[in-house]
C-alpha cells in the first residue's frame, strides 16, 4: 500500500486534504491539551487520562501518516477524460439488478472514496470491477459474497 497509486476524484482529493489539515491543527491541539491536563494529575503510572490521551495522539499521528501517503501517491481523475461510452472510474452508472428486479445507481470511485450509503462503490469491489469497461445495454456478472449477481447497464453518465 505504501507506494500503491491511490485513485481519487478532485473532490475526494480535496476532502483528504481537509481531513489532514484538521488532524494536524485541531486534533493535535486538542490532544496536546488533554496530555497537558493529564500530566497535572501527577503519577503517570496510574493515570488513565494520560494513557488515553497518548493513545489518541498515536492514532492521530498514524492517521496523518496514512493520509499524507495517500495524497503523495494520488492520481486524480481528470473529469474531462471521462467518457460515457464505457464504464470508468468517475462514472455514474444506472443498472438493473436482475435478481432483485430493481434499478440501482452506482458511482464508481477509487477505494478511498467509498460511501455505501451514497452508493459510491470502489472500482476494486466485485460489482465495481465487473462494471468497468462495460457499455450501455451490456449484462455483467459480479462474483459477490452471496453468489453471482447480474446487472444490465441502463445508462452511463459523468
Amino acid at each position: 500500500m505504501e507506494n500503491e497509486e491511490v485513485i481519487l476524484t478532485q473532490e475526494g482529493y480535496e476532502k483528504l486534504e481537509q481531513e489532514l489539515e484538521h488532524l494536524k491543527t485541531v486534533e493535535r491541539t486538542e490532544i496536546a491539551g488533554r496530555i497537558k491536563v493529564a500530566l497535572g494529575y501527577g503519577d503517570l503510572s496510574e493515570n488513565s487520562e494520560y494513557d488515553e490521551a497518548k493513545s489518541a495522539q498515536e492514532a492521530n499521528e498514524n492517521k496523518i501518516i496514512e493520509l499524507e501517503n495517500k495524497l503523495r501517491h494520488a492520481k486524480i481523475i481528470d473529469e474531462a477524460e471521462i467518457d460515457t461510452k464505457t464504464v470508468q472510474i468517475g462514472n455514474i452508472v444506472k443498472v438493473h439488478d436482475m435478481e432483485f428486479d430493481e434499478d440501482v445507481t452506482y458511482t464508481i470511485v477509487g477505494s478511498t472514496e467509498v460511501d455505501l450509503a451514497q452508493n459510491r462503490i470502489s472500482n476494486e469491489s466485485p460489482i465495481g470491477s465487473a462494471l468497468l469497461g462495460a457499455k450501455k445495454g451490456d449484462i455483467v456478472s459480479a462474483n459477490i459474497p452471496a453468489g453471482i449477481a447480474q446487472f444490465k447497464i441502463l445508462s452511463i453518465k459523468k
